[in-house]
């Protein structure tokens, strides 16, 4: 049912970006469940990447290559028909399997907007220069996004533990983002 999707390697720069929440039709498009809003990246690639669920059945083994005839949104989701499925049976056969685009794939990002994924691992300082940690997480938390960062601090007894630091990710406290430095400037304080 799955021959005529072909096996590929996950690109190095992969990001997984939604879920087949199952077939959409009877002449084998996905319903797709992004995990961003803007689910723009699924929209700006034509070759996604297909693997299996992290748990239950396995249709599937490694990493397959989806060739993409034509993707749109469609209540709240993504729907979108793929070249070699062509049938229900088959669109189902693929539910809770993982879908990745290569981050090159991307729209590119106004100035000032980034990626989450861009963002997490860089290293966060604040105007002095003290490093207050790296990023490990954003969370959207409704008006505004948060840096969630694990930061190292020296215990009573000289070890030392990691902390977790959150900072708002809003103009207010972030001064600027250096990607290619792979830092963020903050106005905030260690003690805050």
């Amino acid at each position: 049912m799955l021959q005529a999707l072909d096996p590929a390697p996950l690109p190095d720069d992969a990001i997984e970006i939604a879920r087949i929440a199952g077939a959409w039709g009877v002449k084998g498009w996905l319903k797709i469940q992004p995990y961003s809003a803007q689910p723009e990246a699924l929209f700006s690639s034509k070759r996604w990447y297909l693997q299996p669920p992290e748990k239950g059945p396995q249709p599937f083994a490694g990493t397959l290559l989806l060739r993409v005839r034509e993707a749109r949104e469609h209540g709240g989701g993504v729907v979108a028909s793929i070249d070699g499925i062509d049938d229900k049976d088959a669109a189902d056969a693929l539910k809770a399997s993982r879908l990745f685009v290569s981050r090159t794939s991307f729209p590119t990002a106004d100035q000032d907007e980034y990626y989450w994924v861009d963002l997490i691992g860089l290293d966060v300082v604040n105007r002095e220069g003290v490093a207050l940690g790296t990023v490990r997480e954003l969370l959207a938390t409704g008006p505004q996004t948060v840096l969630v960062l694990d930061a190292s601090e020296a215990t009573a007894d000289g070890a030392t533990k990691t902390v977790e630091r959150m900072i708002p990710f809003v103009s207010a406290f972030v001064d600027g983002v250096d990607l290619p430095a792979r830092r963020i400037t903050v106005d905030w304080q260690p003690d805050y």
